[in-house]
């Protein structure tokens, strides 16, 4: 029975892909919504229907339909999906999201279509497209590397650039490299695995191990990038906050004819020396303002990994914040360093 000043609203979705997508595993993602919005969601076969007072119905009809792009193709809604979707319609930004939603940027190995997940990492893809050189920063989990890794291979298939060049410095090895065996490019192989993870979900482990045969596609420590011109190449430094400054302009000067650059990492996991500045930090302040260069910054609301990394990276961050501080009252950091 229908309570008095409540409203209703149906929906037909189009497929029970669809239907299934929408409301995600044993009808959790109808929940999410539901506790979104005060309202009442559920599904009937292929009939949704929300119920509550006029302005939770709304509310909700609002985000069913911001989040169509996903839902209509059968695409699984993720809880950040619905976090972003409310955040757009909190903020007047709706309309943006819409554009969000129709942003494919490639399909994976198994299908599944890949694109910007918040209007930040959209942000971040018009800026790589736009820009010969880009720095992404931010926490673990917000696709600065991944995003940048389909473009590039979207632009080698578009044949835009001849080759693809990713690159990260192996400081977390330190000297122990000495003891692994083989070369230097075998001992520094595990560090570069996450860019191997994804050009094979973008282009298969067959078509990736041909294209590094030929050297189309070069996966080297940043220590082979000395004394070079990149030309005709995407070049990606991962993890550039563990670059010195000497190596972090050795790398940019690189740059050749007709390529592109994209600088990712978090400032906040150097795992430099104790009181050796980051090279992304001085790049920061440098390239601040310069033509052709692009600075995008992403935060823990754009963690696309499971729900618990974002919040881990925002309790690390006010543990961070709380440490800065006391330093700073007991007079051993100065408050000009604070970031």
């Amino acid at each position: 029975m229908q309570e008095p000043g409540a409203e209703r609203f149906l929906l037909q979705l189009p497929s029970p892909d669809a239907a299934i997508a929408l409301a995600g595993e044993a009808e959790c993602n109808l929940k999410r919504l539901g506790d979104s919005t005060g309202s009442h969601l559920v599904l009937h076969g292929l009939s949704l229907q929300i119920q509550g007072r006029p302005s939770q119905v709304q509310r909700a009809a609002r985000l069913v339909e911001l989040l169509r792009p996903l839902w209509s193709t059968g695409e699984t809604i993720t809880a950040i999906d619905l976090t972003t979707a409310l955040t757009a319609l909190d903020t007047g930004r709706g309309q943006e999201h819409q554009s969000l939603g129709n942003t494919v940027l490639a399909r994976s190995q198994t299908g599944r279509l890949l694109r910007p997940r918040t209007l930040r990492q959209k942000a971040y893809v018009e800026a790589i497209e736009r820009h010969a050189l880009t720095l992404g920063l931010g926490p673990a989990g917000t696709g600065k590397t991944f995003l940048a890794t389909i473009l590039a291979v979207q632009m080698l298939n578009a044949r835009k650039v001849e080759r693809l060049i990713l690159t990260r410095p192996a400081v977390e090895a330190g000297e122990r490299l000495g003891f692994l065996p083989g070369d230097l490019q075998r001992k520094v192989d595990p560090y570069l695995r996450p860019l191997y993870d994804a050009l094979h979900m973008l282009l298969g482990q067959e078509r990736t191990g041909t294209l590094l045969e030929k050297g189309i596609i070069e996966v080297a420590p940043l220590a082979y990038m000395r004394g070079r011109t990149l030309s005709d190449a995407f070049i990606i430094l991962d993890e550039a906050q563990n670059t010195s400054p000497a190596q972090m302009r050795m790398v940019l000067t690189r740059l050749g004819d007709n390529s592109r650059m994209v600088v990712t990492g978090d400032p906040s996991q150097a795992d430099l020396p104790r009181h050796q500045r980051s090279g992304i930090d001085e790049a920061k302040a440098v390239l601040k303002g310069v033509e052709g260069v692009a600075m995008i910054e992403l935060t823990g609301a754009d963690v696309v990994r499971h729900p618990l990394v974002q919040r881990i990276v925002e309790a690390y961050g006010r543990f961070d914040r709380q440490n800065r501080q006391a330093l700073v009252t007991a007079g051993r950091f100065p408050e000009k360093h604070r970031r």
